[in-house]
C-alpha cells in the first residue's frame, strides 16, 4: 500500500468574485505601530443600548408605546445607564414616547437618555423641544461622511460635509440654550456616519471640526461615535481604524470614543472586542443583536463574554430567559436556539463524548466545592463544553445533557443522576446506554428524562403486585424475615418468593443477607453469583429510599439488576430478582 497526502485540488467557483473590491484596496490603512494585539481587556466599557432607536427602526412592525415602555423598563432594570430612546423628529410616535418618559418621570436619576437627529434645522428644533423638562439627556447628531454617500447620495464635497456637521452642532447648542432649563444636564454626541468607509484623515478632520464648535474640556465631554454602519472588513482592520483615530484625535482626554458595530459579516462581537482593545471607551448595540439587516452588535453576547473572562460587565444578566422573553415580546422576533448564551440549546450536549466529559466535570467540581466548604465562588469554573455556569444566567442543569441517537453512556448517566437520583455504576451505564441506543435507532428523535425513566423502569424495575401494575418476569419478592444467629453472625432468611405468581417458601442460611438470598435461588435450580454490588440513598428523611445495583452471573449470563425500596436490604433483593428475570426472559 502507498500513502500520500490527501490534499484536494483548488478549483474556481462560479461565484462572481471579480466584481468585489478587497476592503483594504479601497480603504487602505497602514498602522505598523498598532498596540491593540498585545492589550488585555480588564474592564467593561460604557454601554449604550439603541434598542429603542436602531433596533426599533429595523422591525417589520415597530414597537407600540406599551412595548417600548416594556423595553425601556427592562434596560433600566438590567443596569444600562445610557439608553437611546428614539428619533423624536422622525415620527409623532417617537416624539410622544420621549415625552411620556419625561412626563411620567420614568427616567432614573442615574440614567442618561439619548435622542438622534440629522443635521437639519427643523429636525434639530423638534428634537430639542421633545426634551423640555428632562433631567439629563444627550443629543446625537450624525451625517454621512464616506465617499460613496458624499458623491452618490448627497452630492456634497468634503468642505460641504464638514460645514453640515458644524452647522448642526451650532444649532443644537443654540436651541438647547434657548429651550432647556438650567437644571438639565446636557450632553452631545457626534457620528461621522459610514465611518468604516470614510478616509481616516477626513474622519479625523470632521471630528476635529465638530469639537472646535463644542469645545470639550474637563466638564464638557463629547462622545465621538465611529459606526461600522455596514460591516465590510475583518475585525482586525476595524481595530486598526479605531486605534488610528484614538491616537490622532486631539483633546483625547475629553472624548468618549464610542463604536457602533453592525454584524453584516457575522463578526460584530469580535469587532467590538478588538475595538475596545484599540482604545474605544463605549459600545452601542442592542439586546440579542437586534437591528437592520444582520443586526447591531449583541450587548448580551458581549457582556457575557466579559463575565466568562472574570470581568464584571456591570449589567445584570442573571436571568437571560427574562431578557429573551421580553425582547421577543417587544420586537415580535424569535430567538434562534443557537444564539450565544440565551438560545434554548446553547448549554445542551447530545454527543456522547461531550456528555461524558460534562458528567466527569461536574463530579470533579462537586468534590472541590465540598472541600471548599460549599462555597461555589471559591472554586474556579472549569467544566468541559460549558464556558460559563448556566446557573449564573438563570438556567438549570436539567437541559445541559439531552439524549438522542448520538448520545452515549455519559449523557444517559448524567440524566439518570440529575433527574432521577440514580448513580449508575459504570458497567451498568454501558449496558443501559446500549438499550437506549436501540430505542433511538428504532424510534428516532430525542429522549427526555421522563421517557428515559420509562425505558429504565421497563427494563430494570419489574413491578410487584402491590403496586397494582402487572409484573413481568418469572420471580417476585414476597414477605421475608432475617435472623442473626451463632457466634459467626450467620444470617437466616425465612420467607417466600413468588415463582410465576405461586408462593414458594424459602429458609436458608448465609454469611450475610445477600449470600443467604442467592443461596435460596439454588432451590430453583439456578446458578446465581454476584459479581459487583453498589448502593446509595436516593433521598433523605423519614420517607428516604435507597437504590441497589447488582451485576450477576445467572446460569453463565452476565446481567445487571436494579432494586429500589425504603429498606436497603429489600432493594438489594429486588436487584437480584431484577437480574434473574432479565437473564431468564
Amino acid at each position: 500500500m502507498r500513502t500520500t497526502a490527501n490534499v484536494p485540488t483548488p478549483q474556481a467557483s462560479p461565484m462572481p468574485v471579480d466584481k468585489y473590491i478587497p476592503f483594504l484596496e479601497s480603504n487602505p490603512i497602514d498602522l505598523p505601530t498598532r498596540t491593540w494585539p498585545t492589550k488585555r481587556m480588564t474592564r467593561a466599557p460604557r454601554w449604550l443600548s439603541t434598542d429603542l432607536r436602531d433596533g426599533n427602526q429595523a422591525l417589520i412592525e415597530p414597537m407600540d408605546p406599551t412595548r417600548k415602555r416594556a423595553m425601556f423598563d427592562l434596560l433600566v432594570s438590567l443596569g444600562y445607564k445610557e439608553i437611546e430612546i428614539g428619533f423624536p423628529a422622525a415620527s409623532q410616535t417617537d416624539y410622544d414616547f420621549v415625552r411620556s418618559l419625561i412626563d411620567d418621570e420614568a427616567i432614573p436619576e442615574d440614567v442618561t437618555v439619548s435622542v438622534l437627529t440629522q443635521s437639519r434645522t427643523e429636525l434639530i428644533e423638534r428634537t430639542i423641544d421633545a426634551l423640555v423638562g428632562i433631567p439629563r439627556a444627550t443629543v446625537h447628531l450624525y451625517n454621512a461622511t464616506s465617499p460613496l454617500f458624499r458623491e452618490l447620495v448627497f452630492r456634497m464635497d468634503k468642505a460641504q460635509t464638514v460645514d453640515l456637521a458644524q452647522s448642526g452642532t451650532r444649532e443644537i447648542m443654540a436651541r438647547a440654550e434657548k429651550v432647556l432649563s438650567d437644571d438639565t444636564i446636557f450632553g452631545f454626541e457626534y457620528s461621522p456616519e459610514i465611518f468604516v468607509d470614510t478616509e481616516l484623515d477626513f474622519a479625523a478632520e470632521i471630528c476635529e471640526a465638530v469639537m472646535d464648535i463644542w469645545q470639550p474640556d474637563d466638564d464638557r465631554e463629547i462622545v465621538l461615535n465611529l459606526p461600522a454602519t455596514v460591516e465590510r472588513a475583518t475585525p482586525n482592520v476595524f481595530a486598526d481604524q479605531i486605534e488610528w483615530m484614538s491616537t490622532n484625535l486631539s483633546r483625547r482626554d475629553h472624548i468618549a470614543l464610542s463604536v457602533h458595530p453592525h454584524n453584516d459579516r457575522g463578526t460584530g462581537v469580535a469587532a467590538a472586542e478588538l475595538a475596545l482593545l484599540a482604545g474605544a471607551d463605549r459600545v452601542e448595540g442592542c439586546l440579542l443583536g437586534q437591528g437592520e439587516r444582520t443586526g447591531n452588535v449583541d450587548l448580551v453576547n458581549l457582556g457575557l463574554n466579559m463575565m466568562s473572562q472574570g470581568i464584571d460587565p456591570g449589567i445584570d444578566f442573571s436571568d437571560v430567559d427574562r431578557i429573551r422573553h421580553t425582547v421577543e415580546h417587544c420586537t415580535m422576533m424569535e430567538t434562534p436556539p443557537r444564539m450565544p448564551y440565551v438560545g434554548d440549546l446553547v448549554y445542551t450536549s447530545f454527543s456522547g463524548s461531550h456528555q461524558d466529559a460534562i458528567k466527569k466535570g461536574f463530579e470533579a467540581r462537586k468534590k472541590k466545592v465540598a472541600e471548599a466548604g460549599g462555597d461555589e465562588n471559591a472554586v474556579p469554573w472549569g467544566i468541559p463544553y460549558l464556558p460559563i455556569d448556566p446557573h449564573d444566567v438563570g438556567r438549570s442543569y436539567e437541559a445541559i445533557v439531552r439524549v438522542n441517537s448520538q448520545s452515549g453512556k455519559g449523557g444517559v448517566a448524567y440524566l439518570m443522576s440529575t433527574a432521577h437520583h440514580m448513580e449508575l455504576p459504570r458497567r451498568l451505564q454501558i449496558e443501559f446506554s446500549r438499550i437506549v441506543q436501540r430505542h433511538t435507532d428504532s424510534f428516532g428523535g430525542e429522549i427526555n428524562s421522563e421517557n428515559l425513566w420509562k425505558i429504565f423502569t421497563d427494563e430494570y424495575l419489574p413491578a410487584d403486585r402491590a403496586s397494582g401494575l402487572a409484573p413481568w418476569g418469572r420471580f417476585e419478592m414476597g414477605d421475608f424475615h432475617l435472623y442473626t444467629r451463632g457466634k459467626e453472625q450467620e444470617v437466616e432468611l425465612r420467607g417466600e418468593i413468588l415463582d410465576q405468581g405461586q408462593p414458594v417458601a424459602i429458609s436458608v442460611v448465609g454469611t450475610g443477607p445477600i449470600d443467604a438470598f442467592v443461596a435460596a435461588m439454588h432451590d430453583f435450580d439456578l446458578d446465581v453469583r454476584i459479581l459487583d454490588y453498589s448502593e446509595h440513598a436516593m433521598s433523605q428523611g423519614r420517607d428516604a429510599t435507597a437504590a441497589a445495583y447488582v451485576e450477576a452471573a445467572v446460569d453463565g449470563q452476565i446481567v445487571w439488576g436494579v432494586g429500589i425500596d425504603s429498606s436497603i436490604t429489600t432493594a438489594t433483593y429486588k436487584a437480584v430478582i431484577s437480574a434473574m428475570n432479565r437473564a431468564l426472559r
